[in-house]
């Protein structure tokens, strides 16, 4: 009889439970994020606020994968990609990711509390979409459009940053948050909805076979179709808001960059592969790379 697999050590099932070795996962909130936070602030927003949101979206994201897997815990251990995950091989207990989960969202939490107050009231509804989308997926028929919210919600949450006074109201949101800033989430939603499609058209078929729900399933055969043109309005629509703030040439220079990056996952993701899909999704943070970067160029070089 051979001996039984030693077991891991603490640090590196936690290292595991929150990706730390798939930063695609944290990059895809970062970069719509700082495109926010160079808009807002017009330029260089400071070494503040860009450690505050570098280092709060990867504790989130983190938070977000703990709590995701001890929700999904029972359905993950039906899908070949996700049935080793520490949680739902019982290497972590669930009150124990919980308790991680917790620690990294207090600690996000005080990150916040550095900025302003309607940053500070803007963070509890993302905590609690954050809360809402692992169960979602039981419920609604396109999950990805809760993730989207949860995802783009750096976007108004970094003008509140920039933008916001010291005062503890309500009423301060909107004079913190001008309407641009939620096109911009909303132009992002499409975003969302594109790389999480291609991520959902990886697990369909095991989807299917548990009873959960996804846009991949929803959209069925007009899936591919549905996540170009996802990615259609979400370019489009940060091409003209960016045009509308005063952003010129180098910022289309990004845009034109991250359509050519659209155009070449459509050539991963027609033939609905397992492989190609996947690798569709974790390239999706060069896209948001290329937006940013196009917003940072030119506003550095007015």
């Amino acid at each position: 009889m051979s001996p039984p697999a030693p077991s891991r050590p603490r640090l590196a099932l936690y290292l595991d439970l929150i990706r730390w070795n798939r930063p695609a996962g944290w990059l895809l909130l970062l970069w719509p994020t700082l495109s926010a936070l160079w808009i807002a602030a017009d330029g260089w927003p400071g070494w503040r606020l860009f450690v505050v949101f570098v280092a709060g979206t990867v504790l989130m994201r983190s938070a977000g994968c703990c709590i995701n897997d001890v929700a999904d815990r029972e359905f993950d251990r039906h899908v070949k990609r996700t049935a080793q995950r520490p949680v739902t091989s019982g290497a972590v207990a669930v009150r124990e990711a919980l308790a991680l989960g917790a620690v990294l969202a207090l600690l996000a939490f005080a990150l916040v509390l550095t900025t302003s107050p309607a940053a500070v009231l803007l963070s509890f509804v993302a905590l609690a979409v954050t809360l809402i989308y692992p169960f979602s997926k039981r419920f609604v028929s396109m999950p990805q459009a809760v993730l989207g919210i949860a995802f783009s919600f750096g976007i108004p949450m970094a003008f509140a940053a920039a933008l916001g006074g010291s005062e503890w109201r309500l009423s301060a949101i909107p004079d913190a948050v001008p309407p641009h800033a939620w096109w911009l989430l909303v132009a992002n939603l499409f975003w969302v909805l594109a790389y999480d499609t291609e991520y959902a058209m990886v697990d369909r078929d095991d989807d299917e076979r548990i009873g959960m729900k996804t846009s991949a399933i929803t959209l069925g055969r007009f899936d591919v179709l549905a996540v170009m043109a996802f990615y259609a309005l979400h370019l489009a629509a940060w091409a003209v808001l960016g045009h509308a703030l005063g952003l010129g040439s180098w910022f289309l220079v990004g845009i034109a960059t991250a359509a050519a990056q659209a155009a070449w996952h459509h050539t991963l993701i027609r033939g609905r592969t397992r492989e190609g899909c996947f690798k569709a999704f974790r390239q999706n943070h060069w896209l948001g790379f290329a937006v940013f970067a196009g917003v940072a160029v030119d506003l550095a070089l007015r």
